[in-house]
């Protein structure tokens, strides 16, 4: 292998839960709500899917279902789907919405699984190009530089920039293209099997990690290590 490409929420770095996304959001507009009736806003706007990176919907508004399904390909698009989705909860001020929306685009927002630099690390050690896909509606490079991974990352392709969304075989044509590396020569790394499964159909190899929580993930990126040998006449993958 000389190139490897990851998904980024869920894969490489977890959005914080919807509490602390709520939590934090009220502190900074200087709204106050009762601990019970957060928490159970919280637990609402979770399973309206309402947090980017969260849970998906419990039950997908039929109003919503268009802009849903392309959701990733504009900023528009994506804060629509998004903020139409957190309306469906009730809070204190309208305007709340959409600072939520803008809460999780902050690097503050995310967390970097315990082993993602480390990971990173060795494999630019080992002279393999590295990619970061996403399917997403905004620009994720301040999260990555604000943690420290920026300079280990060779390029971003991000679905909102191109039109194309992920399992769509043209975003990861792309992504080998920036590289400059053959498919057949690429892991794709993801934690969705539709979608980061689509880099199969390209002909690139998969490997599949676990959406969990950061602190119940400690090592979910090391075994990626293992399938990508160090450059060299008799280390080449």
């Amino acid at each position: 292998m000389t190139a490897v490409l990851f998904d980024f929420s869920g894969t490489l770095f977890r959005i914080e839960s919807a509490e602390s996304w709520l939590r934090s959001v009220l502190a900074e507009r200087g709204t106050a709500l009762p601990e019970t009736e957060l928490a159970a806003t919280a637990r609402a706007l979770e399973a309206a899917g309402a947090l980017p990176g969260g849970a998906f919907p419990e039950q997908l508004p039929a109003a919503l279902a268009g802009v849903w399904e392309v959701r990733d390909q504009s900023s528009a698009l994506h804060r629509a789907a998004y903020t139409g989705l957190s309306r469906q909860v009730p809070l204190p001020d309208p305007a709340l919405h959409d600072a939520l929306y803008d809460r999780h685009m902050t690097p503050a927002a995310w967390a970097p699984y315990p082993d993602a630099a480390e990971v990173l690390g060795a494999l630019r050690e080992r002279g393999v190009r590295i990619g970061v896909v996403s399917n997403i509606g905004w620009d994720l490079r301040p999260v990555f530089r604000e943690h420290g991974l920026d300079a280990l990352v060779d390029a971003y392709v991000l679905s909102y920039e191109h039109g194309v969304r992920k399992p769509d075989p043209r975003l990861f044509a792309t992504a080998c293209a920036a590289l400059g590396v053959e498919p057949e020569r690429t892991l794709m790394v993801g934690d969705d099997r539709r979608a980061d499964g689509g880099a199969a159909a390209l002909g690139c190899r998969v490997r599949f990690v676990d959406h969990l929580p950061v602190a119940e993930r400690p090592d979910g990126l090391r075994p990626v290590l293992g399938l990508v040998a160090p450059e060299g006449p008799a280390g080449r993958a």
